[in-house]
């Protein structure tokens, strides 16, 4: 990747998650990284191509990084279970938490079959894989469904902390998740 595109990509994600889609000109992404608007479309054919790229860039990262998070502080399988909301509520902390781009991304474009809703519909479904993966990982033989409900949660903490400001959503799903995880360990051993 040229270090122009990672510029256009690097700043395009910080001010999708800031001020939104819509709100975000192309004359100002290009000036934000410091190159022409031709330098732009040299790279993009679009602002949506550069959505596209932004959306795939940050998927990345963004999973990764949670990822690493989650698997490097917490050991055992059945805490990694909790410590998903635990790097959640990091996260809502930050700065430059803004919501999730992924569903601020569909709600701005709501269109059924766009290449921009196709892939926050991927990262979802990759994060609830994860998720499934780490209930498996604990032993528990109906994982997936675990796996569901934490994501639901998840997701539910995301919208909480980013419409109310108020990053003790992360805690508040910790503790309806340790509920589920009890109860999903009780479940089995019955």
């Amino acid at each position: 990747m040229s270090s122009k595109r990672e510029q256009l990509i690097t700043t395009a994600i910080s001010l999708f998650a800031e001020k939104g889609y819509h709100d975000t000109g192309i004359d100002l992404i290009a000036a934000q990284a410091g190159v022409t608007k031709r330098t732009m479309y040299r790279h993009f054919r679009s602002k949506e191509e550069l959505i596209l790229a932004a959306l795939r860039d940050y998927d990345t990262r963004f999973r990764n990084n949670f990822m690493k998070t989650v698997e490097s502080q917490w050991r055992d399988p059945r805490q990694r279970l909790l410590g998903i909301f635990d790097a959640a509520y990091d996260w809502f902390t930050r700065d430059d938490f803004y919501g999730c781009m992924f569903i601020n991304a569909i709600g701005e474009y709501s269109e059924t079959h766009s290449a921009i809703r196709e892939t926050c519909k991927e990262f979802k479904r990759l994060m609830l894989r994860y998720f499934q993966r780490l209930a498996r990982e604990a032993g528990l033989e109906h994982g997936d469904e675990l796996g569901k409900q934490l994501a639901l949660l998840f997701e539910g903490a995301i919208v909480t902390a980013q419409v109310s400001k108020h990053p003790e959503a992360g805690h508040t799903a910790r503790q309806a998740a340790a509920v589920l995880i009890d109860a999903a360990f009780d479940s089995e051993e019955a």
